[in-house]
């Protein structure tokens, strides 16, 4: 009985040592047999499907390092991205690993990647400004790799990411993430359309900034999510998603889908009952310190909801809601002789259509207390700007040194007295006059704020104001600052003003003292002006709106100056902020004098003397024109400057900056500006010397009696300019220029070598009369199909040396005595219009011949021009020659008949090719008719820049007749 049980025993064990055995063969064996194959179908599979560059130092196939997967493991392996980031590494990694289907190397066709494993890996995922991202490096027409035999393919069930740094840098929407100490773990059939992605995530560090300022910084963060995802219909649902940020649990639930014009989505992320401290523990990193050494309690909510579609083309935004909860809070530093307690908030926001104007808060309560000083404050609000619905109520009275001492928020100083107590309810409209009944008294005094950005408090603050409104029209409100006054830097400054019935404003105002307004910046770390800038006021300001608006200056009681030095200013209608180094303002009733003004914009220097009238009227009321008269002289003026830019990046990364709209004219001014620069750059032209008269009225800039010097020539000048809103623009332009070189002019002057682009080899001088208007697009480019002009080239001498033209007639006729002609004493009349310039009948003598000219040839380089050479003696015997094809390749026929170029009408509402502004669709082209003319034929060489060989088919017409047709001269 027992040796049957022995024998069984020993059985078991023998098979399973020989199992235990073979396995482990196998173990070994199968990454010896197998290592090569699966590495070079892993290769093949990684060049057949990614456009970024993959290189590996070596490999190694094993069951140890993830067991029980087998596994290939990758050592410095790095891959770059794709356009344009081709050159910078998307993921680098001490080692990738890929776990493989052991059953698909021994008895599939395929082997089979299930796993990705990333160790100690560098993520840079990197979007330039255009939206272009380096992760697209699939290539979407890859062929199908589930169909060879030679190749590996993807069947992802599980991604690890191990110890790893992520860097997410979007500057299309200047987001920037950071996550360093990244732990992932992603489970689901990623092959499928439809699956659940369940997601753990540990982070040691996340940091979060948008538009260069930081939200969060240093947060320790852990996920667990599961999310639905549908790769057909490109829709994403967040299921259940549990965060923790440092100690704050956030619960994350949504949908995200993409729509063929915008995206929808349906985000909420909310934590419920949570302690203070876990809400201050995802607070920036600078306040760490402060945390650890600061006593919090209390419970709170917060919920945040975005909901919506977007579509920029329909002007479509989600609604973002935002509420937060504190009830028993409680907050007391360490070295704070005084809690802050009893902390109550409750506060509600909506904002649809992410539109600041319909923004909606309900604040319930605000209320705390230290050391029985306290604040309480409710607000309910619908609205925003020029309309608005108000129920608010705001009392407090607060010793705030006692504030500052109780939380101890280090840099930040706090002192004085406020004392508040506001109610206000109603409708506040300004088209209907319609103010909420207000009584509100606000005062602070001995106040002081000091932070640590700079050494020195402002102080000595006292403020006193009222804002009543017994009434609901405009005509009872009134707002009273009885005193307001600080020190600073040990300069005093004190302001009281006065405001009543803002239906016809009655002002009251005077300002005394100096504004160290770069220091003040400083104080609260605002940046921008890194210059030592002051202001400094001694005005006197009172009268009556209506008074101002109809004219009864002798009512106004306006007067004293205003120095400004070293201010940076800036404005809708200006592409860059404008300096003001020196300024002193004069006020005279209702003018403001201008007195060595002097200021800088860009490169660009300005002084300008004058005065503006009408100034009251245009800060107190609407539609009002600010109206003026000054004298501007410069050394240098950079019209460029003025005109507006946006910079991007180019493939490879490179910042490049382009003209992106039209300079707009203000509609609000009525200003003549004497104009005199030294020196003037506009485009590639240089200008010296310009001297004229500007008018800007009613969003319309007007030059008159100009003079200019413009290479090397003087010149007499008119101008209109007009923009229509940001992306077009209207011109009118005539110059008057007597003699000028027109090689320098061909050399740089843009327009004058789109324009008159025979003139590429012209040497000489000649004069220009010439009236042009038309539409610029959102470059400052003139669309060429509707530019209208007419004027007088007059060519005083010229040597049209090289001119192509002629040269293939000379060839074709056998005269080379009219090859590079001088031509001198010739007006040349043109008008332009529906984008061809007409050339009206000229005559000019070469070498004893008589040539003459006239025809069409369009902006695009068309032509169709008509010639005559007459022979010499007398030019009676002539040659009627037509020239047909392009500029660049001239199509010479003798004879005279010949279609007319077809026209390109500017019409808005339809864009031509290569062009933003909208013009109208073109007339079908027309072939040129053939005549009787004998058949000639051009040769035009691969290389368009030898001239064209003519050859005259053998045998077409008699060999004792002329080679050419002749005529009679037309005189």
């Amino acid at each position: 009985m027992k040796k049957p049980k022995k024998s069984l025993l020993f059985k078991i064990l023998k098979t399973t040592g020989i199992t235990f055995i073979i396995s482990l063969l196998l173990l070994i064996l199968i990454p010896l047999v197998f290592a090569d194959t699966i590495t070079e179908k892993v290769k093949i599979l990684a060049n057949n499907n990614l456009e970024g560059e993959l290189n590996f130092q070596d490999s190694e196939l094993s069951f140890f390092k993830h067991f029980p997967s087998l596994t290939l493991t990758l050592h410095e392996l790095n891959l770059n991205g794709s356009m344009p980031f081709k050159d910078k590494s998307l993921v680098s990694a001490k080692q990738i690993g890929f776990g493989i289907d052991v059953w698909s190397i021994v008895f599939g066709n395929q082997t089979q990647i299930e796993e990705i494993y990333i160790d100690n890996a560098k993520i840079n995922i990197l979007v330039n400004q255009k939206g272009e991202a380096n992760y697209n490096i699939y290539k979407s027409n890859s062929k199908d790799t589930t169909t060879s035999s030679e190749s590996a393919s993807l069947k992802l069930e599980n991604i690890q990411i191990s110890n790893s740094q992520l860097v997410y840098n979007d500057k299309s929407t200047k987001i920037l993430i950071e996550a360093k100490g990244l732990n992932y773990k992603g489970k689901g059939d990623l092959l499928e359309s439809n699956f659940n992605l369940k997601t753990s995530a540990k982070i040691d560090s996340v940091s979060f900034a948008y538009d260069q300022k930081e939200y969060l910084k240093n947060k320790k963060v852990k996920a667990n999510l599961i999310t639905k995802i549908n790769t057909n219909s490109l829709s994403f649902i967040f299921e259940k998603n549990d965060l923790v940020i440092n100690k704050l649990p956030v619960e994350f639930t949504g949908m995200f889908d993409f729509l063929k014009n915008g995206y929808q989505m349906d985000f909420e992320l909310k934590t419920e009952d949570s302690n203070l401290e876990d809400l201050f523990s995802a607070l920036p990193a600078e306040y760490v310190s402060w945390m650890n050494e600061t006593k919090l309690k209390g419970k709170t909510s917060a919920f945040l909801s975005l909901k919506g579609k977007y579509i920029a083309s329909e002007n479509l935004s989600p609604e973002l809601n935002f509420n937060v909860k504190v009830r028993n809070g409680y907050v007391k530093h360490t070295k704070a002789p005084y809690p802050v307690e009893d902390i109550f908030l409750n506060l509600e926001t909506k904002l649809p259509n992410l539109d600041v104007n319909q923004l909606k808060v309900r604040l319930d309560s605000l209320y705390f207390d230290v050391n029985k000083n306290n604040l309480s404050a409710i607000l309910i609000s619908d609205g925003f700007g020029d309309k608005l619905t108000i129920d608010t109520k705001v009392k407090s009275k607060l010793d705030l040194a006692f504030l500052s001492n109780a939380l101890q928020i280090p840099g930040f100083k706090l002192a004085g007295n406020l004392d508040t107590d506001i109610v206000s309810k109603g409708n506040y409209s300004k088209e209907d006059k319609k103010f909420p009944i207000t009584k509100g008294n606000f005062e602070l005094k001995n106040g002081l704020i000091q932070t640590a950005y700079y050494p020195k408090p402002i102080q000595k603050i006292n403020v006193k104001a009222n804002l009543n409104s017994p009434t609901t029209d405009f005509k009872d409100a009134s707002f009273v600052i009885s005193s307001s006054n600080f020190t600073f830097e040990g300069e005093p400054f004190n302001m009281t003003a006065s405001f009543a019935n803002f239906e016809d404003i009655s002002y009251d105002v005077k300002a005394k003292g100096t504004i160290n307004v770069a220091q003040i910046y400083k104080v609260f770390s605002r940046k921008g002006l890194d210059i030592d800038g002051f202001i400094k006021a001694d005005l006197s300001l009172a009268g009556k709106q209506s008074d101002a608006s109809n004219g009864r200056v002798g009512n106004l009681k306006n007067s004293g100056t205003l120095e400004a030095k070293n201010i940076k200013t800036t404005s809708d209608y200006l592409a860059k902020p404008f300096l003001i180094e020196n300024g002193l303002f004069t006020f005279n009733q209702d003018k403001m004098n201008f007195s060595n003004f002097n200021g800088k914009y860009g490169t660009s220097d300005i002084v300008m003397n004058g005065n503006l009238e009408n100034v009251i009227n245009f800060v107190l009321s609407e539609n009002q024109i600010l109206k003026g008269n000054f004298n501007l002289t410069s050394n240098f003026l950079n019209i460029n400057e003025f005109i507006p830019t946006s910079t991007f990046e180019t493939e490879d990364e490179v910042q490049k900056t382009e003209v992106s709209g039209v300079v707009e004219i203000p509609s609000n001014l009525n200003v003549i500006i004497q104009t005199n620069a030294l020196k003037t750059q506009y485009d590639d032209v240089t200008i010296e010397n310009l001297k004229g008269n500007i008018q800007i009225h009613n969003g319309t800039l007007q030059l008159s009696n100009g003079t200019l010097g413009i290479i090397g020539a003087t010149a007499k000048m008119e101008a209109l300019y007009r923009n229509e809103g940001s992306q077009k623009a209207y011109f009118d332009y005539k110059i008057n220029a007597s003699e000028f070189d027109i090689k320098r002019a061909y050399n740089e002057i843009k327009m004058f070598r789109e324009i008159v682009t025979a003139a590429e080899n012209a040497e000489g001088i000649v004069g220009l009369n010439y009236t042009i208007k038309g539409v610029l697009n959102n470059k400052m480019e003139p669309v060429m199909p509707s530019l209208e002009g007419n004027g007088t080239l007059s060519v005083k001498q010229v040597k049209m040396k090289g001119f192509k033209l002629l040269n293939v007639v000379a060839a074709k006729t056998e005269n080379p005595d009219i090859q590079d002609p001088d031509i001198s004493k010739v007006d040349i009349k043109t008008t332009i219009k529906n984008n061809l310039v007409t050339i009206e009948r000229f005559k000019f003598k070469v070498a004893g011949f008589r040539l003459r000219f006239e025809g069409q040839t369009s902006l695009d380089g068309k032509l169709n021009l008509k010639m005559r050479i007459g022979l010499p003696p007398l030019g009676i015997i002539g040659i009627p020659i037509k020239v047909l094809g392009t500029q660049e390749n001239p199509d010479i026929k003798l004879g005279k008949k010949s279609e007319d170029l077809e026209e390109t009408e500017y019409v808005d509402g339809v864009t031509p090719k290569n062009n933003t502004t909208p013009v109208n669709t073109t007339i079908p082209a027309t072939e040129i008719q053939k005549d009787s003319i004998p058949k000639t034929e051009l040769i035009i060489p691969e290389n368009t820049n030898e001239i064209p060989t003519p050859i005259i088919q053998k045998d077409s017409i008699p060999k004792a007749k002329p080679i050419v047709p002749v005529e009679k001269v037309e005189d």
